[in-house]
C-alpha cells in the first residue's frame, strides 16, 4: 500500500504571526488580494487585525464578506465574480473553516473554470490546476481548513452538505496567529475545539490511519485535552489559546491526508438541513460513535484514554477503552457542549432525513466499523 501526506509548502505559527503577510505576498510576487472573510469578523475587529497590516504595507485588497457560517454554493459562485472584478490575483482567508472553505472553492472555480457550477466539485474532482494562491489565517482553533485538501460546501438544491476533496486547493501558506482567536466567543471557542479533537480522534482511528498519521493525531489529543479548558475558561490566557492554535493544526496535517469516518459523516446533515454549527454537531456525537467504534478500536482507545491523562493501571483494555469514552464525554461536558438533539431543535421525525444524508457522506466509509441507515438512525436516537 502506498501513502500520500501533502501539506502547506509553508506555514508561520506564535502571536503576532500575522506580521509575516506582507512578507509572503512579496516573496509570491503577489500584488493585489480578495480578502474573503464574514461580517461578525469584521464587525469585532479581528479581520482588522490583518487589513491593518496590509494598510500599513501599502498592499491593496478588496473585501468579501457574504459568507454564511455553512457556506453554499451561491457564496462560492458569488466570491468568483467579485474575484474576476476586483483584478486580484490572491486570496486571504480571515476566518474559520467557513471564509477558508469560500476561499478554497473560489479559488478552484477561478482556475478550473469547468467547474463553474460548483456542484460537480463535490467528492474528489478531477481538477486540472492548482488554485489561485490562497494565505489563510484562522481565527477559530477547530477545523484545521488552512491545511487541508477538503472543503466543505452546502448544496442548496439539494440541501446537503459537498465534501470536496482536492490537493489543488490547500492554501499556498498558513499563518497561525492565536491573537486573532483571542475575542472568539466561549461557546465558539468549545465547539472549535471539540472539533479539533473529533478531527483527531477520528483520524486516527480511521481505516486510512497510518504511523505517520497516528504521530500526529496522539500529539493533538494530548494538547486539545491540556488547553482546551483554559482556551474555554479563560480566554485570553495565550497558554491555552496558543496551545489549541497549534493543536488544531496539527490534528489536521493528518486527517487531510488519511480522512474521518463517522461522527463527521452524521455531523453534515445536521448542518445542512438543521444549521447546527459543525463543531456542536460533532462534539454532540463523538463520545456515542466511540462507544459503537469500541469493538473495532479497543487497543487505540487504551492509547487515547492514556494520552488525555487518565491513569489507566489496573484497567482490562475494555475498561480502558471505556475510559477513553468517558473522558471525552466528560471535556464536552466541560467546556458546555449540548449533549442531545432535542437541545438543537432536532425531533425524531427528522432523524430518518438525517441518516439518509449520513449513510452517503463521503466521510462515513472510513469509519473503522461498518454501518448501514438502520444503525445510523438508533445513534441517532442514542442522543436524541
Amino acid at each position: 500500500m502506498v501513502n500520500r501526506f501533502i501539506l502547506n509548502e509553508v506555514s508561520y505559527f506564535g502571536a503576532g504571526a500575522r506580521k509575516q503577510l506582507p512578507e509572503v505576498l512579496q516573496r509570491l510576487n503577489l500584488h493585489k488580494a480578495l480578502v474573503a472573510t464574514d461580517k461578525g469578523l469584521l464587525k469585532v475587529g479581528t479581520a482588522k487585525m490583518v487589513t491593518d497590516v496590509l494598510d500599513e504595507a501599502g498592499f491593496p485588497y478588496e473585501i468579501y464578506s457574504e459568507i454564511k457560517p455553512n457556506p453554499t454554493v451561491t457564496n462560492v459562485k458569488q466570491g468568483v465574480e467579485a474575484f474576476k472584478a476586483s483584478g486580484a490575483d490572491c486570496l486571504i482567508a480571515i476566518g474559520g473553516g467557513s471564509s477558508m472553505d469560500t476561499a478554497k472553492g473560489i479559488g478552484i472555480v477561478t482556475t478550473n473554470p469547468e467547474f463553474a457550477d460548483v456542484v460537480s466539485l463535490e467528492g474528489c474532482a478531477p481538477t486540472r490546476n492548482k488554485s489561485i494562491p490562497i494565505i489563510a489565517l484562522p481565527t477559530t482553533a477547530g477545523t484545521g481548513a488552512e491545511v487541508t485538501i477538503n472543503y466543505v460546501i452546502i448544496d442548496e438544491e439539494k440541501q446537503k452538505k459537498m465534501v470536496c476533496v482536492d490537493p489543488n486547493d490547500i492554501p499556498a501558506v498558513a499563518i497561525i496567529d492565536p491573537e486573532l482567536m483571542y475575542s472568539l466567543p466561549k461557546g465558539l471557542t468549545a465547539a472549535t475545539g471539540m472539533d479539533a479533537l473529533t478531527h483527531a480522534i477520528e483520524g486516527y482511528i480511521t481505516k486510512g490511519a497510518w504511523i505517520m498519521s497516528d504521530m500526529y493525531e496522539l500529539q493533538a489529543i494530548q494538547m486539545i485535552a491540556q488547553h482546551l479548558p483554559t482556551a474555554v475558561e479563560e480566554p485570553t490566557n495565550p497558554v491555552g489559546r496558543e496551545g489549541m492554535a497549534l493543536a488544531q493544526y496539527i490534528a489536521a496535517q493528518a486527517f487531510s491526508n488519511v480522512g474521518l469516518g463517522l461522527v463527521h459523516g452524521m455531523a453534515h446533515p445536521m448542518g445542512s438541513l438543521h444549521d447546527v454549527p459543525h463543531g456542536v454537531a460533532n462534539a454532540l456525537l463523538l463520545p456515542t460513535i466511540m462507544e459503537y467504534n469500541m469493538p473495532c478500536c479497543i487497543e487505540k482507545y487504551g492509547v487515547i484514554a492514556r494520552t488525555m491523562g487518565v491513569d489507566t493501571t489496573g484497567m482490562t483494555a475494555e475498561e480502558a477503552a471505556q475510559a477513553a469514552c468517558d473522558a471525552v464525554k466528560a471535556l464536552s461536558i466541560r467546556v458546555g457542549i449540548p449533549q442531545h438533539l432535542s437541545e438543537l431543535g432536532i425531533k425524531e421525525e427528522d432523524i430518518p432525513a438525517l441518516a439518509a444524508q449520513a449513510i452517503s457522506d463521503v466521510c462515513t466509509p472510513g469509519n473503522p466499523r461498518d454501518v448501514d441507515e438502520a444503525t445510523i438512525i438508533e445513534l441517532y436516537k442514542k442522543v436524541l
